[in-house]
Parts: C-alpha cells; sequence; structure tokens
C-alpha cells in the first residue's frame, strides 16, 4: 500500500530530492513515478518544484484529472488560477487565516464539484437561516446552515467567504473521491476520509494547554479548517460536512461531554464508530458508556448546528458573559427546540441576570424529567426550585478549574461558604469533595460523599466512588456494602456498565463477597 504523505512533508521530500537532481542529477521519472497516483497534493507539490518540466506539466495535468474525476471532459485549468488552486490545496496548515478566492476561481471549483452528492439537498444554496431552522433534518446541507447560522450580517464579503471554505471542503471531498473506486462501500468512504483528513491533511486534537483556553476556536469549523486542529466537536463537524459531499451516511453520537460519529449498515445494522479525537478509529460502543449512561445518544444534522451554538454558550458562560450566553443557548433552542440540557443550561443563565421568573419557568417544565439516555435527573433544578440553593451556589458548582491547585481552592473555597448556607444542596456538597479528590485528598473527600449519599442515596456513581476509595484503603466490608448498592440500582435499569464488572473482579480477587454462596 502506497504511504500517503502530509502535503508539507511530501513538498519537504521533494524540494530534497530537487537538491539531489540539481547536483548529483539523478532521472527526474524516478520522483515522479514515486507519486501516489491518486494524490492532487502530491502532483501539485511536483508542478510547484518542476514547473517549466514535462514531467512537471504532466504531474499538474495528472492533478487536474484527478480533481475532474472523469465527470467532466476537456475542462482546463485557467492558467491565471493554477497558482491560487495549488495554494487553496496545499496551504500552510499555520495559517491563521482563510483563503478568499475570487468569482472566477469560485465558478472552477463549483463547476468541479458540481456532481458531490450534497449538491442535491434542499438546503444547499440556500441564503436564509430562516429556512434552515424550518427545514427537515435530512434536507440541510450542514456547511452551509452553520456558516448562514453564524453569519453576523449578509454582505456580498461575508458571502464569498463562506463560499470559499466550502469551496475547500469540495476539494477536499474530491480530492478523496480521487482515492475511491466506483460504487465505493460505506467502510471505503470511511477508511478514504479517514486517510486523507488524519494522515495527509494531518488533522490533530489540540494540545491542552491551547484548547483548555481557546475551545470555541477549535470548534467552529472555520477555524478547524484554518488551523487543522480541532477538538471533538469541530472535528466531527467537518467529518459530516465532508461525508454529505460523499453520498456516506453518519449519524453524530453524543456521549455526555463528548460527540463522535458512526455509519450504521441499514441491511446488517452493523456499526463502525469513527473517533475523531483519535484518527478515526473505531472504538466499541461500550467504551463510551458510563455509570449513569446505559445508552448512547443520537443526533440528527439539525442538532449538530445547536450543538455547535450549545458548544460556543458554554465558553461565553465560562468566561462571564451572561448577554452572549443567553443568546446562543436561545439560538441553539431554535435548531433543537425543548432540548433537556440546553433548556437547563439557559434556565440558569437566566437566573445569573437576574431573569428569576424566565429562568424558573425553564427549570419548572423539565422538573421531574430526565433524557432517557441518563439514569438521574437533574438534582440542581430541583434544589434550587425547593429553596435548597440559590443563583450563587449554582454558579459556584458549575464554576470552571483549569486543573491549577489555585483554581481549585478557589472554587472550594466557594463551594464551602454555600454548602454552610445549604446544607442539603446535593450538587454543592458533591463538587466540594470533588475539589478534595482533585488535590488528591481522598481522606478529606470521604466523609463529604458519604454526607452526600445520605441525602441522595440511588446516586449510582457516588456509590461506586465511595466503593472504589474504601477499597483503596483496604475497608473491604465498606467497598461491597457500596458496590451492592450501586448494582441494586443499576440492575433496576438493566444496565451493567464495564466499570461496576471491573471493580466487582477486583474486589473479588482482594476479599470474598460478604454473603455470597
Amino acid at each position: 500500500m502506497v504511504v500517503r504523505w502530509a502535503s508539507f512533508f511530501f513538498t519537504l521530500f521533494l524540494t530534497v530530492s530537487a537538491l539531489a537532481y540539481e547536483e548529483k542529477g539523478p532521472s527526474l521519472q524516478s520522483i515522479y513515478t514515486s507519486l501516489d497516483p491518486s494524490s492532487v497534493a502530491q502532483h501539485f507539490a511536483f508542478y510547484e518544484l518542476y514547473p517549466d518540466t514535462a514531467l512537471g506539466k504532466r504531474a499538474l495535468r495528472h492533478a487536474w484529472d484527478l480533481l475532474q474525476g472523469g465527470q467532466i471532459k476537456e475542462m482546463t485549468l485557467p492558467a491565471a488560477q493554477i497558482q491560487q488552486m495549488i495554494s487553496f490545496v496545499n496551504r500552510n496548515p499555520s495559517a491563521n487565516e482563510g483563503m478568499t478566492l475570487n468569482d472566477a476561481e469560485l465558478e472552477t471549483i463549483s463547476n468541479l464539484a458540481r456532481h458531490l452528492h450534497n449538491r442535491k439537498l434542499k438546503g444547499f444554496g440556500i441564503w436564509n437561516p430562516k429556512e434552515v431552522e424550518a427545514m427537515q433534518p435530512d434536507e440541510i446541507d450542514l456547511a452551509r446552515g452553520l456558516f448562514l447560522a453564524e453569519m453576523e450580517e449578509d454582505t456580498p464579503e461575508a458571502r464569498k467567504k463562506i463560499q470559499s471554505y466550502e469551496a475547500n471542503m469540495d476539494l477536499m471531498a474530491l480530492q478523496i473521491l480521487a482515492r475511491l473506486p466506483q460504487n465505493a462501500t460505506a467502510q471505503e468512504k470511511i477508511r478514504a476520509i479517514s486517510d486523507f483528513v488524519f494522515t495527509e491533511m494531518r488533522f490533530r486534537f489540540p494540545p491542552h494547554s491551547l484548547y483548555a483556553k481557546d475551545i470555541d476556536v477549535y470548534t467552529l469549523l472555520p477555524s478547524v479548517l484554518d488551523s487543522r486542529r480541532g477538538v471533538c466537536l469541530g472535528v466531527s463537524i467537518l467529518y459530516l460536512c465532508l461525508a454529505q459531499r460523499l453520498d456516506l451516511a453518519l449519524e453524530a453520537v453524543t456521549p455526555p461531554g463528548h460527540i463522535f460519529v458512526r455509519h450504521v449498515d441499514p441491511d446488517t445494522q452493523e456499526i463502525i464508530n469513527i473517533e475523531t479525537t483519535a484518527r478515526g478509529i473505531d472504538i466499541p460502543s461500550e467504551a463510551y458508556l458510563g455509570i449513569e449512561t446505559p445508552s448512547l445518544q443520537t443526533r440528527s444534522i439539525k442538532d449538530v448546528i445547536a450543538l455547535a451554538f450549545q458548544n460556543q454558550a458554554s465558553v461565553s458562560w465560562h468566561r462571564s458573559d451572561s448577554a452572549a450566553t443567553i443568546a446562543l443557548y436561545e439560538k441553539a433552542l431554535r435548531y433543537l427546540p425543548n432540548d433537556y440540557l440546553i433548556e437547563m443550561f439557559l434556565g440558569f443563565n437566566y437566573l445569573f441576570a437576574g431573569r428569576i421568573e424566565e429562568g424558573k419557568a425553564l427549570l419548572k417544565k423539565i422538573q421531574g424529567s430526565r433524557p432517557s439516555h441518563f439514569l438521574c435527573s437533574d438534582t440542581v433544578s430541583e434544589d434550587y426550585l425547593s429553596g435548597k440553593t440559590d443563583p450563587e451556589g449554582i454558579e459556584a458548582v458549575f464554576q470552571m478549574v483549569d486543573e491549577t491547585r489555585a483554581s481549585i481552592l478557589e472554587k472550594q473555597k466557594k463551594l464551602e461558604e454555600i454548602v454552610k448556607k445549604f446544607p442539603k444542596f446535593r450538587q454543592g456538597i458533591l463538587h466540594l469533595a470533588i475539589t478534595h479528590l482533585q488535590l488528591g485528598r481522598e481522606k478529606e473527600a470521604l466523609p463529604i460523599l458519604e454526607r452526600y449519599i445520605k441525602l441522595h442515596q440511588k446516586d449510582p456513581t457516588v456509590n461506586y466512588y465511595l466503593s472504589a476509595i474504601h477499597f483503596q484503603r483496604f475497608n473491604f466490608s465498606m467497598a461491597w456494602r457500596y458496590l451492592h448498592q450501586a448494582e441494586k440500582i443499576l440492575t433496576a435499569h438493566n444496565h451493567a456498565p464495564k466499570a461496576l464488572k471491573e471493580l466487582r473482579s477486583a474486589l473479588l480477587r482482594a476479599c470474598p463477597e460478604p454473603n455470597a454462596t
């Protein structure tokens, strides 16, 4: 199998080869034949280094034929557009801003890409975001829907920027198509997309020090395309946009705090999970399930647009920008009405902004309900509505920490004050215990967790934590007690998570089960 180089490294290889060619005179033909015959980027890179040679011109022609994919007869690349097209394909991943194409270049790429599957969608080519809000999920072109929803004003410049980013993804899709056989299977398409995105284009999950500070930069589609860096939502959105162009049916899946994409075979129901933070590997679905997550929630294309705004809202929330947070959650609800989490978070932020009646109304709306993929309902709303906390207490629970000792201690101090004022505020007590665990102080966390479990005995996760902590402290009788309680709760929901099974196995190796027969 031919190794598919990232364009940067392949260009470096060609540059070294060029120096050797000039100094020692090896056959340029041998360099040309080393190119991956299905790689547009490599042939463009070869042409850039040898533009005046016959092989260089042949490489340009081959790259252009690959982009055409046999769909367009005798369509020639205008000479004035050659360098811009090459720059667009082999662009520097360190660029901070996208390249804007002119009308002629946009038309050329549009003609090349007119056979891509997303052109059949009702949502392709529209310019009114209200139309997207009214569409059915299977009618929406995700890229256009996101760009329109995020567009601040409809100007010719804004439209051209959107079209340039779409042209970027069109060229990516065309390069992937060049690697596929006719009538490619879903598995072949997934393999080709992952290989192109993660191996050739080298899209990566950003370092924690970067995304923790500016997570929105690594979520928004333009930023992801420009930097080739993205968190789970950002790269999953890109993957979905490419899949729409390649007629590949994918769905988004959202375990708590995460998102990935997957393909479900309509005939066999075989599932291929695509973990976009780990170069597209197929991770078993079971690995995404947790103590309180018995099933995985699937999301439509329309939901994904809402999730993008929900993510941006969380960033604004932690930057203490109340007005922006509320506006973004409200915008998310337009694409995903009656969503439990969005309404809960919006309700909290209404409270923070002093809009108490609006906040209470939303929290009362979701009171007593829970999404089917969660085992436990939200206790923060319950405790607020029953007078066991106030907006300041809710703010303290959701206060971000940056993993530094100082930030954890700051949150801990606030929570101590809140719990003193509201001694039955369950999440306040739980998050106070978590701050001690984050500081490696299990001894201090243990009595706080036990105080919490007396108020909320049916919390399976905290019963699991207590079992694990007592196990680590060699208090096996208490470890078994809390494990049995967690198992009893989860058995009632027909849920047997892997973590609980592993804890039981470890306990059995250390100590016989009490009253075991």
